[in-house]
């Protein structure tokens, strides 16, 4: 039996697809620059070259009808023909406060998506394209939507809640609805399992750290508090995206730069953060290697996305009382060695305690790690996120009716002795070029 998920962008079409009977990730690709063209897919089987083609998408209907091609074909594909598949899964980004879970895509869901589309306006309408897209090539499987928002329904109104007139709340449904979520459901259970607690009494920070970046509260399992809000503009400084600031600051420039309201929209979300203070790089390797050669305006724009974490980490710990580990995931996250030193510099007052050598050790996908020192009263974690396993495990769940919100419900992940084929095999490669590795490697409690 196979899964298929799917995660559609504005102008590309990831996917993956997943032997549910093995518990193997069988492909992974995507299609790149969709409606814009250009078009081509990039396609990873285990154990065999990387394929690229040219192929033009002028929508997300032939991106999907590309992928299934490209899936089913004799020499590059994976499976012989589409019967197989009996299940896709679908990224949304925001859901709204209309699920607290994932759905099966009927009707009423497509009519809910579409009335929330203007609070993602970036996101949402591929999304929504896509579903389309794929429900078109298979409709005779269940699709079921992933939302990023529904993990966060757990925060109270005292957390979602903007101190702006009540009714924009009740007209507009104007609160904050936070992102990432996917990741975070991820990332908090393993958390548990790595520390030998139920989720339910298990309070982590997690540092969700990529292009887009946020920070997640979780208290007794579930979402508390969170740095992104009605859109994933605000919170954390992020590559491209400016993260919090005085609300009357755009209007300020408008003013002043007769710009207009989509014209500040995208200067807000696409040349802003990293990339607007640099002037250069939304990239941190490349932001990095402009502060070896002492560019100050990079070094400028890494110490503000430090000092934003720093500043977050530290009101969580005061929202939480008690705080049993923190945690580090995404690109940069799981990679960015220097971010996490700089962020982790300092934190000794709040019980957090990094070993700056373990930190270094720790660049992988393949396996989770411990970077605090033995003597941290809290564990500082490294856990590879895993999103894609999420929306499969939530989409077979649902197509057998046997699903529910993830505090009544069990992933295989949540298991002390749950393996990744993939990374395991990835690790013991990785273990054969660096044996130091292992010393930092987290074992379930």
């Amino acid at each position: 039996m196979v899964i298929l998920t799917l995660n559609c962008g504005s102008s590309s079409a990831k996917y993956q697809v997943y032997d549910w009977d093995a518990q193997d990730i069988l492909a992974v690709g995507v299609v790149e620059k969709v409606t814009i063209g250009g078009s081509f897919i990039k396609h990873s089987v285990k154990g065999k070259p990387e394929y690229t083609a040219e192929h033009d998408c002028p929508d997300h209907t032939e991106a999907v009808d590309l992928i299934i091609k490209t899936l089913t074909d004799p020499e590059k594909g994976v499976i012989k023909d589409m019967s197989v598949i009996k299940a896709v899964g679908h990224r949304v980004l925001h859901g709204g406060d209309k699920f607290t879970k994932s759905v099966i895509v009927d009707g009423a869901a497509m009519q809910a998506f579409n009335e929330v589309k203007d609070l993602g306006p970036l996101h949402n309408p591929a999304n929504i394209m896509g579903i389309e897209a794929a429900k078109k090539v298979l409709p005779q499987v269940p699709h079921a939507a992933v939302m990023d928002t529904a993990w966060h329904q757990t925060m109270g109104p005292v957390q979602y809640r903007y101190a702006i007139p009540y009714e924009w709340y009740e007209k507009y449904g104007a609160r904050r609805y936070g992102f990432h979520g996917t990741s975070f459901l991820y990332v908090a259970k393993r958390a548990s399992v790595l520390l030998g607690k139920a989720p339910k009494d298990t309070n982590v920070i997690i540092a969700h750290i990529g292009n887009g970046a946020s920070i997640n509260a979780v208290k007794s399992g579930c979402s508390f508090d969170t740095s992104m809000g009605i859109t994933p503009l605000e919170g954390l400084v992020m590559g491209t995206r400016s993260g919090d600031m005085d609300p009357a600051l755009p209007f300020y420039v408008a003013r002043k730069a007769g710009i207009k309201y989509e014209e500040m929209e995208a200067w807000l979300n696409k040349k802003s953060g990293l990339l607007g203070i640099s002037g250069q790089f939304a990239d941190r390797r490349d932001i990095q290697n402009a502060i070896t050669k002492g560019d100050e305006r990079a070094k400028l724009a890494q110490d503000m996305e430090v000092y934003r974490l720093k500043k977050y980490i530290g009101s969580y710990v005061a929202a939480l009382g008690r705080v049993d580990a923190l945690v580090f995931t995404a690109g940069v996250g799981e990679f960015g060695t220097v971010i996490r030193a700089q962020v982790l510099d300092g934190l000794q007052h709040l019980g957090i305690v990094f070993d700056p050598k373990k930190n270094d050790m720790s660049r992988t996908r393949n396996t989770e790690t411990r970077i605090s020192a033995d003597s941290s009263p809290v564990p500082v974690f490294v856990i590879p996120t895993d999103e894609e396993l999420v929306m499969t495990e939530d989409a077979f769940a649902l197509m057998k009716g046997t699903y529910d919100v993830h505090t009544k419900f069990t992933y295989s992940f949540q298991s002390k002795g749950y393996v990744n084929k993939g990374r395991a095999a990835g690790l013991k490669e990785e273990l054969a070029k660096n044996p130091d590795l292992k010393a930092i490697i987290a074992e379930p409690k």
